[in-house]
Formats: structure tokens, C-alpha cells, sequence
């Protein structure tokens, strides 16, 4: 989250006012959610001695964030050193309120703090901040996992499974992961949902959206009223565990035919919208180097096929994993070529319009072959307008007019030619450039 220049509310009777009402109302909404719900893991999460604190933590946080950018950038030239100095800070003290918030309230804070700090088009204070949420995530005890476990799949779990361990391997935001072993002697991961989850959303995103549209009203150039739209689109698809298997279904034949990739077969006997069996495949994180030297992998060939691997979901499938972060990419030290990349956690994948898919792929030929022309006229058809000559700095890190040979670099003159051009940029240029983007385009730059 961000603010701008031209702040034309003041901190009055009128904005205490609307963050009162804003407390006021958010607490009632809790109140009524809790006393309507019967689930015993619901009841605690959404009780009224639960659900207080967590709205009233979310209001008091962006209440003194509002005042934070109000008070810290007043009288201030703007578009000056000065006020860029002290709006970087601003960025960053919010950004820490921000952590605090998303770890304190845990659920979907969390899961919003994650989807944040993946976006290019929000300050670097608050990627950078939010992205340690990214190992963050408290397990749910079993006797609320089994429950979820037996009313999903109809069975007392001793008629399903040899054995079933009881402590997760894994733990996310919205669910974790069990190892358990089938009657067959198949090894297996289950993946089920946090209890109440669906009430949680309801409750939270009605909280976020109510937040956003207040800190709209406040500051008529706040532009990121959108992120609540999209994240409840995102965390929507994710609560769908069937989607999630479709999607896995689909990469893995789409991948068929790439001996790098391994994709975890789905039981779709004992999968539901709230718990996914799939094949238990065993890896270390793909960031973790000191795994790789121990067990002889070579991190640049594996870092080569992760780059193929997301190049052919970008350019040929045009269907691309929305999450991926080192948690949901495993490295196994099995398969014909001395290791195997695990792709996991399926729920948010984009397909790309056709379209797009093929500008996209001519864009980056234009680029390597230098061909300026191709460049702008391309650019201008993915939305960039008059700032594709940008797109050759994003992706390849040259300006549009750099003779260099690719894989170089830039020259010291032509360094220099672009950031006195950048120079001239206001914060202005790079809202309007993002927003001009196609939402294909932002899904891809996730994955940079």
C-alpha cells in the first residue's frame, strides 16, 4: 500500500470520525458472524474475545499509518529529494506496522501479506518486508485436522490409511500437509483445509475491502483499491482444493514430455474441495544450496531448468503458476538426470489469452535481436504505451537503444544516458505505467 501527493483530507473530526465508525462496524460484524457459527475451531477464531482484538489491530494499523503519511510528507515539495527521502521512510516504518499486523492477526492477513509482497507494482519497502510471511504459519491441531479429515472423506481414517502421522510436514496460511501411508502401501501427502476458513474470508475480506475504500476516501490519489478485489480472487481459488488438483492434472500434462519436472499424481477418490491426496514426493527447497553441494546437484543446472521450466509455462503453455515461491518448488535428488524439480501447490494458475501469449513471445524476440521498432509498436499492443522503451531495462536490464552484446550489460555512457532519462520519471510515470498493464502481464512479472 502507498500513498501520493495532493493529500486533500486532514487528520479532523471527520476522519475520527469515519475510523470510529469503521472500528464500530467491523466489531458488530464479528460479533454477529461469531454467534452464528457452531464449529468448535470456527467458535475460537471468529468468538467475539478473538474477533475484537483482530479488527480492532487491523484499524488501529492503518489509522496510524494514514496518520503517518499525512503528518511525515506535510509541506514537503513534492517530487523532491527531500520528500522522496521521508516517503521511503514512511514506506518502510508501514510496511513493519504491516508484518506485526499480518503476524498478530495470522489466517488471511497472512495470506494477503504473502500475495502483497509478490506484486511489482507496490513500494520495494513493503515487498521486501511482507515476503518474510512467506514461513510463517502456525499448525492447527489434529483434532481439528481429523475432524475436517472424516466429515470430507465419509470414513474413519483407519479404513483408509495404514498409518497417518499426526505432526504436518508442511504448514500454510489456509491449510497444511500430512504423510500418511495408503492401504495399498502408497505414500502419500494430505493436504487439508483449515476448519471455518470460508467464514474467515467472508469476515476478513469484508474488513480489508471496508479498509481500503476508507483510506480511498481519505487520500483521492490512493491507487490501490484494486488488491482487495483480486486477492479475493485469488483466495477464492485457492479454497477450492478440486480446482487445485485440476490444475495440477493439467501442468503435469503439459509437462509430460520434460524429464526435469515432476508433478505429484493426484487420489481423486479421497479428494474433496477441503483435502487433497496426492503422491508424496520428497525434495529440499529450491534455495537451498548447502542441499544441493551435499548431495552433489549442481545449483546453476538446476537454476537453468527452473528458468525453462517457467519459460515454457510463460511461452508455450501459456498457463503459469501464480505462487511461485521456493516453498512450492522442491528439489529432489532422484530422476535421470541426478535430480527432479517438484512442482507443488497448484491452487492459482492464469491462463494467458492467446493474444497476449503470442505479442509476448514476438516482444522478447524483438528484444534479443535489438529491433527497436518492433519493440515499441510491441509494446504499445501489451498496454505499455509510451513507456515500452522501458520493458528491454525490466527484463534485461539495457535500455531499448543498447548496442551491447546480450548478457553484457550496458556501457558506462549508456548508463548513464538512462538513469538521467530515469531522472525525470515521477512517481506519477510508474503508477500509470503499471496500471496500463494487462492483468497477463502483472501475472507475469510475478514470476521474475
Amino acid at each position: 500500500m502507498t500513498f501520493k501527493q495532493n493529500f486533500k483530507l486532514p487528520l479532523t473530526k471527520k476522519t475520527k470520525f469515519l475510523l470510529l465508525t469503521a472500528t464500530t462496524g467491523t466489531a458488530a460484524l464479528t460479533l454477529y458472524t461469531a454467534t452464528t457459527t457452531t464449529d468448535s475451531f470456527t467458535n475460537k477464531i471468529t468468538s467475539p474475545i478473538h474477533a475484537v482484538p483482530r479488527s480492532s489491530r487491523a484499524i488501529s494499523t492503518i489509522a496510524l499509518t494514514v496518520a503517518d503519511y499525512k503528518l511525515s510528507l506535510r509541506n514537503l515539495p513534492v517530487n523532491s529529494d527531500s520528500y522522496y527521502q521521508k516517503l521511503s521512510e514512511v514506506h518502510l516504518r508501514s510496511a513493519k506496522r504491516m508484518l506485526k499486523l499480518c503476524e498478530e492477526n495470522k489466517g488471511f492477513y497472512v495470506k494477503a501479506g504473502q500475495f502483497v509482497a509478490s506484486l511489482k507494482q507496490v513500494p520495494q519497502e513493503y515487498s521486501l518486508m511482507l515476503s518474510s510471511l512467506q514461513d510463517q504459519a502456525v499448525p492447527c491441531s489434529f483434532k481439528d485436522i481429523k475432524q475436517v479429515l472424516q466429515s470430507n472423506l465419509d470414513r474413519d481414517l483407519k479404513n483408509i490409511f495404514l498409518s497417518f502421522d499426526e505432526q504436518p510436514v508442511a504448514a500454510a496460511s489456509i491449510a497444511q500437509v500430512h504423510r500418511a501411508m495408503l492401504k495399498d502401501h502408497q505414500e502419500v501427502a494430505v493436504k487439508v483445509q483449515y476448519p471455518g476458513l470460508e467464514r474467515q474470508m467472508k469476515i476478513d475480506i469484508t474488513i480489508m475491502s471496508f479498509l481500503s475504500k476508507s483510506v480511498a476516501w481519505l487520500f483521492p490519489d490512493y491507487r490501490f483499491n484494486w488488491l482487495v478485489t483480486e486477492f479475493r480472487e485469488v483466495i477464492s481459488s485457492e479454497l477450492d482444493f478440486i480446482q487445485e488438483a485440476r490444475n495440477s492434472e493439467k501442468t503435469d500434462r503439459n509437462f509430460k514430455n520434460n524429464k526435469f519436472v515432476r508433478i505429484p499424481h493426484i487420489f481423486w477418490e479421497l479428494t474433496t474441495r477441503q483435502v487433497l491426496t496426492m503422491q508424496f514426493c520428497w525434495g529440499h527447497k529450491v534455495d537451498d544450496v548447502e542441499f544441493m553441494k551435499e548431495t552433489r546437484i549442481n545449483p546453476i543446472k538446476v537454476a537453468k531448468a527452473l528458468m525453462e521450466v517457467f519459460a515454457e509455462m510463460i511461452f508455450i503453455h501459456g498457463f503459469v503458476h501464480g505462487d511461485p515461491h521456493p516453498g512450492n518448488i522442491l528439489v529432489s535428488p532422484e530422476g535421470p538426470n541426478g535430480f527432479t524439480l517438484v512442482i507443488l501447490d497448484h491452487g492459482i494458475y492464469k491462463q494467458l489469452d492467446e493474444g497476449f501469449r503470442q505479442d509476448y513471445c514476438q516482444l522478447w524476440k524483438a528484444m534479443i535481436l535489438q529491433d527497436t521498432h518492433k519493440i515499441q509498436q510491441l509494446g504499445e499492443q501489451l498496454g505499455a504505451g509510451k513507456y515500452a522503451k522501458y520493458l528491454p531495462v525490466i527484463f534485461l536490464g539495457r535500455s531499448v537503444n543498447s548496442k551491447a552484446i546480450l548478457g553484457k550489460g550496458m556501457s558506462d555512457e549508456e548508463k548513464s544516458s538512462l538513469k538521467q532519462e530515469l531522472n525525470y520519471l515521477k512517481v506519477d510515470d510508474i503508477f500509470s505505467f503499471m496500471e496500463s498493464l494487462p492483468p497477463d502481464f502483472l501475472t507475469i512479472l510475478r514470476t521474475e
